[in-house]
């Protein structure tokens, strides 16, 4: 029988959709203070795989992808989604309508995982309204798309991308070279 032990701690990142440098300069300002020092940000990538946000946030629209230096305990995902959740509310224009989607989730050296609202077969429930979705696998010395991964995620830049925030992770986890959050 095997003993159960607790999950290494994991590198948490957001997954930004925005349309203006305003919005994203206040909304990395806003994550900075719930969830601490940035470790890293990754350059725009186009965001032009769905019309899905138009209607709400435009259709020139660009994606980044962001980490933070303290690393988390898995099981604070949901809590950290309903937080950008909220984020994004007070983030949107009058009227309601969003300006930037933040999608959290966690990286570590096995796979990555997204939080979402939205249930589906690959999608276990973590609690409080928030599901996990599976989105990469590590396989062969890299990270691999599933068959549900976002198109975006698919990208061979967003793949390389995270083989280096894996590294890095990696690196930090034997040096001791990071806090808790």
């Amino acid at each position: 029988m095997g003993k159960p032990k607790e999950a290494e701690l994991a590198r948490l990142f957001v997954g930004l959709i925005f349309s203006g440098e305003d919005v994203l300069r206040r909304g990395l300002e806003e994550l900075s203070l719930l969830f601490g020092e940035t470790d890293s940000m990754s350059e725009s990538f186009s965001f032009h795989f769905t019309d899905y946000y138009a209607e709400e946030m435009g259709a020139s629209l660009f994606r980044r992808y962001v980490t933070f230096r303290d690393l988390i305990a898995i099981p604070r995902l949901s809590e950290i989604k309903l937080a950008t959740n909220h984020l994004e509310e007070e983030l949107a224009a009058p009227g309601g309508k969003r300006r930037m989607n933040i999608d959290p989730g966690y990286l570590c050296l096995h796979h990555v995982i997204l939080a979402t609202t939205k249930g589906y077969t690959h999608r276990p429930y973590l609690r409080d309204g928030i599901y996990a979705d599976l989105t990469l696998i590590y396989r062969d010395r890299s990270f691999r798309p599933l068959e549900w991964t976002y198109p975006d995620y698919r990208q061979d830049g967003v793949i390389r991308l995270f083989n280096q925030l894996r590294k890095k992770y990696a690196e930090d986890l034997k040096q001791g070279a990071f806090n808790r959050c």
